[in-house]
């Protein structure tokens, strides 16, 4: 068996928790089922799909070399428990962009900010 690359940690997946490191090695040895890896966590179908859905989402900040993003991380947790609908999470998310993006193309166009007596 070949040894583990000391530079792992150098790796976006080497970021990773373990929990995630897990669910994509056992999605990757059901070649990339999420029914076959939803029975084998025992969750349903969305549950799985959320999680990986998580998974994807910190892979792309490490990617990125950014941390993930604590919104993101609570709306998984949230539909992981059943206390938010995946479609719920994704309107959020939109709306957060929709807002950021909106703010920050404001702040482009108005300009300096100028006190008058």
């Amino acid at each position: 068996m070949p040894s583990i690359d000391s530079n792992l940690a150098d790796h976006p997946l080497g970021k990773l928790p373990r929990e995630d490191l897990d669910l994509i090695t056992k999605l990757v040895l059901r070649s990339g089922s999420l029914k076959d890896l939803a029975q084998v966590y025992g969750v349903s179908y969305p549950t799985i799909r959320g999680r990986l859905d998580r998974v994807i989402e910190r892979l792309e900040q490490a990617v990125k070399g950014r941390q993930p993003d604590p919104l993101m991380e609570l709306m998984a947790r949230l539909v992981e428990r059943g206390e938010l609908s995946i479609g719920g999470a994704h309107a959020i998310r939109r709306s957060v962009r929709e807002m950021v993006n909106g703010a920050a193309s404001s702040a482009e166009h108005s300009g300096p900010v100028v006190d008058r007596p």
